[in-house]
């Protein structure tokens, strides 16, 4: 192999940044894992299959997460990045397909294959894409350092069973999700800057944004494919309706504000790592897991939607948009200080609808809960009218 500088493996920083198409290729295995997710979920809507659900949720997403911090310097149209994408979406697709079983006899493959997914990918940058002596390998190989902790804890959990299982994924999890916080600090080496890292705003913004479109796909998928599978009487036709006019308000709610004020706050951040960190790599799981739950929710009041709801299934449907305007709500006071009444209040409605759902039916209950979304929504363009006709007004003054 003939030897690279990181030059040559790196973005044109004069170019306009775009995602590449093979970017978007890699994120169709992301559809199909977020719907083996919920999928889980919806097998086992208890405690336990909650906590299964959200724990591999966070392992999918944190394999897709430093993919993406890696490719908003890297260039996916080199050809030895291309390669170690293409190789990062095989080891991916292993992973998701071992998903309904990670718990049982797939879990070597489901934990072996993130473990090989994180580690492989950086080995390749510590010692293919950074050059001896720079700040890339060393940051690379710090983050390679607890890639490979946390990896021994999950092949360990992986070997044995129950409770022991449990214990060792969850600290191998809280290894993963700590790292950053601590900003991958290791014992008797120089410790990292958040400004060891370049983060290029408007392709950064955009990978984030597109896996927000991946969860919102794969609820519409489960909805098509749910109601394609029943028999079409009236009331079920309506609850697909209302599916969807769900799905499309959980888009409005984002694209329409949330995803514009988070894109500016970080283009404008002096510390844009840390509110990279803490914004997206953080926060937006949030978001993912609350369409996942609106999308197990549809599927939920699709199948059954005469019937009054159980308390597992109203959980979960009522969980969904108030866990998403709460995660929008979180996301703001990150990026910008400030409360939002609107989301708040309206995930408050939501729970608020928890007590009265209990003695109605399906239908009814998804009926007042896209109505709060709708609220908001309304709430949204009331207050951006406002501040346009203040803006015009100052200006004619």
């Amino acid at each position: 192999m003939p030897n690279l500088s990181r030059a040559e493996l790196v973005r044109d920083a004069d170019s306009e940044p775009r995602t590449t198409t093979l970017e978007l290729f890699y994120d169709l295995v992301f559809v199909f894992a977020i719907t083996q997710v919920s999928h889980l979920l919806l097998d086992n809507l208890t405690w336990q299959g909650a906590g299964q659900a959200a724990l591999i949720l966070l392992v999918v997403w944190w394999s897709w997460n430093y993919t993406t911090w890696v490719t908003n310097e890297l260039d996916p149209d080199s050809v030895l990045v291309r390669l170690l994408l293409i190789v990062l979406m095989l080891a991916s697709l292993l992973m998701a397909i071992a998903i309904p079983d990670a718990f049982g006899e797939r879990a070597l493959m489901f934990a072996g294959s993130y473990v090989a997914i994180q580690v492989g990918r950086h080995l390749f940058l510590t010692f293919v894409a950074a050059d001896r002596g720079t700040i890339e390998r060393e940051r690379a190989s710090v983050i390679l350092t607890w890639f490979v902790a946390a990896g021994a804890l999950w092949l360990a959990g992986a070997l044995v069973d129950g409770k022991a299982r449990a214990a060792l994924w969850l600290a191998a999890l809280a290894l993963d999700y700590g790292a950053p916080l601590v900003t991958f600090w290791v014992p008797w080496r120089p410790r990292l800057a958040p400004e060891a890292w370049d983060v290029g705003t408007e392709h950064f913004a955009e990978r984030f944004q597109l896996f927000v479109i991946i969860a919102l796909g794969e609820s519409i998928v489960v909805t098509g494919a749910t109601t394609s599978q029943l028999e079409l009487t009236p009331a079920r036709v309506i609850a697909f309706a209302i599916a969807f006019l769900g799905s499309a308000a959980l888009w409005w709610l984002y694209f329409n504000f949330v995803a514009t004020l988070a894109e500016r706050a970080l283009e404008r951040a002096e510390r844009r790592t840390l509110l990279a960190r803490d914004a997206y790599t953080y926060l937006h799981i949030v978001i993912i897991a609350g369409i996942l739950l609106s999308a197990v929710g549809d599927e939920i009041v699709i199948a059954q939607p005469t019937d009054e709801l159980s308390a597992a299934e109203l959980a979960v449907v009522v969980g969904g948009p108030a866990v998403y305007l709460l995660a929008q709500a979180a996301l703001r006071l990150r990026v910008t200080g400030r409360i939002s009444s609107r989301r708040i209040g309206g995930a408050l409605a939501c729970f608020a609808i928890a007590p009265i759902a209990a003695l109605a039916p399906a239908l009814l209950v998804a009926g007042a809960l896209l109505a709060v979304l709708i609220g908001v929504i309304v709430a949204d363009q009331v207050v951006a009218a406002r501040r346009t006709g203040g803006r015009t007004r100052a200006r004619t003054a």
